[in-house]
Protein backbone atom coordinates (compact mmCIF):
# COMPACT_ATOMS: atom_id res chain seq x y z
CA UNK A 1 0.00 0.00 0.00
CA UNK A 2 1.25 3.48 -0.46
CA UNK A 3 1.51 4.52 2.60
CA UNK A 4 1.36 8.37 1.30
CA UNK A 5 -2.29 7.80 0.58
CA UNK A 6 -2.80 7.35 4.31
CA UNK A 7 -0.28 9.49 6.00
CA UNK A 8 -2.37 13.11 6.45
CA UNK A 9 -4.15 10.61 8.87
CA UNK A 10 -1.43 9.83 10.94
CA UNK A 11 -1.82 11.12 14.56
CA UNK A 12 1.10 14.00 15.41
CA UNK A 13 2.62 14.51 18.70
CA UNK A 14 0.44 15.48 21.22
CA UNK A 15 0.95 19.29 22.04
CA UNK A 16 -1.41 19.36 25.05
CA UNK A 17 -3.23 16.83 27.46
CA UNK A 18 -5.71 16.94 25.60
CA UNK A 19 -6.64 17.95 21.50
CA UNK A 20 -8.83 17.00 18.63
CA UNK A 21 -7.58 14.47 16.46
CA UNK A 22 -10.38 16.00 13.51
CA UNK A 23 -13.47 17.04 14.70
CA UNK A 24 -15.18 13.98 15.76
CA UNK A 25 -12.03 12.48 17.94
CA UNK A 26 -10.46 13.48 21.55
CA UNK A 27 -6.67 12.50 21.76
CA UNK A 28 -5.71 12.75 25.66
CA UNK A 29 -2.17 11.96 26.41
CA UNK A 30 -1.88 9.70 29.08
CA UNK A 31 0.96 9.61 31.96
CA UNK A 32 1.12 7.89 35.79
CA UNK A 33 -0.71 9.82 37.98
CA UNK A 34 -2.97 11.60 35.99
CA UNK A 35 -5.88 9.49 35.33
CA UNK A 36 -8.93 11.03 33.87
CA UNK A 37 -12.37 10.09 33.78
CA UNK A 38 -14.17 8.79 30.47
CA UNK A 39 -17.52 8.02 29.21
CA UNK A 40 -17.70 4.44 29.33
CA UNK A 41 -17.75 2.70 25.83
CA UNK A 42 -16.06 5.72 24.15
CA UNK A 43 -12.38 4.82 23.63
CA UNK A 44 -11.47 3.69 19.93
CA UNK A 45 -8.20 3.46 20.41
CA UNK A 46 -4.93 3.51 22.41
CA UNK A 47 -0.91 3.77 22.23
CA UNK A 48 0.97 2.16 25.18
CA UNK A 49 -0.06 0.91 28.50
CA UNK A 50 -3.73 2.13 29.21
CA UNK A 51 -6.16 0.69 31.93
CA UNK A 52 -9.86 1.29 32.40
CA UNK A 53 -11.95 0.89 35.26
CA UNK A 54 -15.50 1.02 34.73
CA UNK A 55 -17.97 2.46 36.99
CA UNK A 56 -15.40 2.88 40.02
CA UNK A 57 -16.69 3.81 43.75
CA UNK A 58 -16.31 7.37 43.05
CA UNK A 59 -18.75 7.63 40.02
CA UNK A 60 -21.16 4.85 41.69
CA UNK A 61 -21.44 7.19 44.18
CA UNK A 62 -22.47 10.27 42.17
CA UNK A 63 -24.21 8.70 39.88
CA UNK A 64 -27.19 7.51 42.37
CA UNK A 65 -28.03 11.31 41.91
CA UNK A 66 -28.51 10.71 38.08
CA UNK A 67 -31.42 10.17 36.23
CA UNK A 68 -32.25 8.06 33.26
CA UNK A 69 -31.36 9.61 30.32
CA UNK A 70 -29.59 12.69 32.02
CA UNK A 71 -25.97 10.88 33.07
CA UNK A 72 -23.39 8.89 31.41
CA UNK A 73 -21.51 5.98 32.98
CA UNK A 74 -18.26 6.55 33.21
CA UNK A 75 -14.69 4.30 33.25
CA UNK A 76 -11.25 5.62 35.32
CA UNK A 77 -8.60 5.16 32.74
CA UNK A 78 -4.79 5.16 33.94
CA UNK A 79 -1.41 4.21 32.37
CA UNK A 80 0.89 6.03 29.79
CA UNK A 81 0.45 6.44 26.03
CA UNK A 82 -2.35 8.34 24.01
CA UNK A 83 -5.54 7.27 24.72
CA UNK A 84 -8.22 8.25 21.91
CA UNK A 85 -12.05 8.86 22.65
CA UNK A 86 -15.65 9.48 20.05
CA UNK A 87 -18.96 9.58 20.72
CA UNK A 88 -21.11 7.71 17.25
CA UNK A 89 -19.07 10.44 15.41
CA UNK A 90 -20.15 13.66 17.36
CA UNK A 91 -18.19 17.09 17.24
CA UNK A 92 -15.56 17.09 19.77
CA UNK A 93 -14.82 20.59 21.70
CA UNK A 94 -11.58 20.87 24.29
CA UNK A 95 -12.04 22.77 27.55
CA UNK A 96 -8.80 23.89 29.71
CA UNK A 97 -10.26 25.25 33.00
CA UNK A 98 -8.49 27.74 35.01
CA UNK A 99 -9.63 27.79 38.60
CA UNK A 100 -13.59 27.85 37.48
CA UNK A 101 -16.03 25.26 36.71
CA UNK A 102 -18.72 24.76 33.41
CA UNK A 103 -22.10 22.58 33.92
CA UNK A 104 -22.10 20.10 31.31
CA UNK A 105 -25.53 17.96 30.30
CA UNK A 106 -24.50 14.83 31.61
CA UNK A 107 -25.11 13.47 27.94
CA UNK A 108 -22.59 15.66 26.17
CA UNK A 109 -19.48 14.72 28.69
CA UNK A 110 -17.01 13.09 26.90
CA UNK A 111 -14.02 12.75 29.36
CA UNK A 112 -12.05 14.95 32.37
CA UNK A 113 -9.45 15.19 34.49
CA UNK A 114 -10.13 12.53 37.35
CA UNK A 115 -8.51 15.50 39.95
CA UNK A 116 -10.86 17.81 38.94
CA UNK A 117 -14.21 18.20 41.85
CA UNK A 118 -17.19 17.23 40.19
CA UNK A 119 -21.11 16.99 41.05
CA UNK A 120 -24.46 16.69 39.57
CA UNK A 121 -26.71 19.66 40.36
CA UNK A 122 -30.17 20.79 39.38
CA UNK A 123 -30.85 23.59 37.36
CA UNK A 124 -33.05 25.86 39.13
CA UNK A 125 -34.07 28.06 35.80
CA UNK A 126 -35.80 25.41 34.27
CA UNK A 127 -37.82 24.12 37.81
CA UNK A 128 -40.95 25.75 36.92
CA UNK A 129 -40.88 25.23 33.62
CA UNK A 130 -40.47 21.64 33.48
CA UNK A 131 -41.91 18.79 35.54
CA UNK A 132 -38.81 17.62 36.64
CA UNK A 133 -36.45 20.38 36.29
CA UNK A 134 -32.74 19.31 34.39
CA UNK A 135 -29.78 18.02 36.02
CA UNK A 136 -26.54 18.66 34.67
CA UNK A 137 -22.46 17.33 36.04
CA UNK A 138 -20.51 20.19 37.11
CA UNK A 139 -16.90 20.14 36.85
CA UNK A 140 -14.38 22.64 38.78
CA UNK A 141 -10.70 23.38 39.10
CA UNK A 142 -8.18 23.43 36.70
CA UNK A 143 -7.77 20.71 34.01
CA UNK A 144 -9.15 19.50 31.02
CA UNK A 145 -12.68 18.56 30.03
CA UNK A 146 -13.86 17.15 26.79
CA UNK A 147 -17.47 17.39 25.72
CA UNK A 148 -19.45 16.42 22.78
CA UNK A 149 -21.65 18.23 20.11
CA UNK A 150 -24.18 16.90 17.75
CA UNK A 151 -23.12 18.89 14.75
CA UNK A 152 -20.34 21.87 15.25
CA UNK A 153 -21.23 23.81 18.10
CA UNK A 154 -21.27 27.58 17.92
CA UNK A 155 -19.57 28.94 21.29
CA UNK A 156 -21.32 32.54 22.55
CA UNK A 157 -19.40 34.56 24.92
CA UNK A 158 -21.78 36.86 27.70
CA UNK A 159 -19.29 39.96 27.84
CA UNK A 160 -21.36 41.22 30.66
CA UNK A 161 -23.65 44.11 31.01
CA UNK A 162 -27.23 43.37 30.82
CA UNK A 163 -27.31 41.94 27.55
CA UNK A 164 -28.71 38.37 27.57
CA UNK A 165 -28.54 35.29 25.53
CA UNK A 166 -31.24 32.66 25.07
CA UNK A 167 -30.44 29.42 24.36
CA UNK A 168 -33.41 26.70 23.49
CA UNK A 169 -32.56 23.91 26.48
CA UNK A 170 -32.67 21.06 23.70
CA UNK A 171 -29.28 22.94 22.25
CA UNK A 172 -27.55 23.38 25.25
CA UNK A 173 -24.22 21.70 25.87
CA UNK A 174 -22.64 23.77 28.44
CA UNK A 175 -22.21 26.93 30.25
CA UNK A 176 -19.81 28.41 32.71
CA UNK A 177 -21.21 27.95 35.95
CA UNK A 178 -20.67 31.92 37.16
CA UNK A 179 -23.31 33.05 34.65
CA UNK A 180 -26.38 34.31 35.56
CA UNK A 181 -29.60 32.31 34.56
CA UNK A 182 -33.01 32.72 33.92
CA UNK A 183 -36.28 30.90 32.42
CA UNK A 184 -38.21 32.61 29.87
CA UNK A 185 -41.62 31.40 28.36
CA UNK A 186 -42.61 32.34 25.04
CA UNK A 187 -46.09 31.83 23.44
CA UNK A 188 -47.01 30.59 19.70
CA UNK A 189 -43.38 30.78 18.54
CA UNK A 190 -42.83 26.86 18.03
CA UNK A 191 -42.03 28.03 14.72
CA UNK A 192 -39.42 29.94 15.46
CA UNK A 193 -37.28 28.52 18.52
CA UNK A 194 -38.03 24.80 20.30
CA UNK A 195 -40.59 21.98 19.65
CA UNK A 196 -44.03 21.97 21.12
CA UNK A 197 -48.08 22.78 21.21
CA UNK A 198 -47.45 26.62 20.50
CA UNK A 199 -44.96 27.15 23.29
CA UNK A 200 -41.40 27.34 23.56
CA UNK A 201 -38.91 27.79 27.02
CA UNK A 202 -35.51 29.48 26.80
CA UNK A 203 -32.81 29.51 29.21
CA UNK A 204 -31.27 33.04 29.52
CA UNK A 205 -27.61 33.83 30.36
CA UNK A 206 -26.44 36.97 31.41
CA UNK A 207 -22.85 37.71 33.22
CA UNK A 208 -19.00 36.90 31.86
CA UNK A 209 -18.35 32.81 30.71
CA UNK A 210 -19.43 31.19 27.40
CA UNK A 211 -22.36 28.67 26.87
CA UNK A 212 -21.74 26.12 24.08
CA UNK A 213 -24.57 25.18 21.84
CA UNK A 214 -25.09 22.50 19.36
CA UNK A 215 -27.21 22.56 16.13
CA UNK A 216 -29.37 19.97 17.51
CA UNK A 217 -32.77 19.79 19.46
CA UNK A 218 -33.30 16.02 20.69
CA UNK A 219 -35.31 16.08 23.42
CA UNK A 220 -34.82 12.79 24.38
CA UNK A 221 -31.55 14.21 25.89
CA UNK A 222 -33.31 15.41 28.43
CA UNK A 223 -35.66 14.30 30.96
CA UNK A 224 -38.25 16.34 31.47
CA UNK A 225 -41.96 17.18 30.95
CA UNK A 226 -43.49 19.83 28.88
CA UNK A 227 -47.14 20.93 28.65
Amino acid sequence: MDQSLISGHAPTPPAARMENHGSNMLKVAMSSGHDLFARTGSMVAYEGYVQYEPNPPAVRQMASQWLTGEGAPLMRCTGDGLLYLADYGADVVCLQLTNESVSVNGTNLLAFDAHLQWGVERVKGMAKFAGQGLFNVVVSGTGWVALTSRGTPVVVNCGGGDDETYVDPDALVAWSSGLRMKGKRSFKASSMIGRGSGEAYQLGFSGHGFVVVQPSEDSTDRLRARG
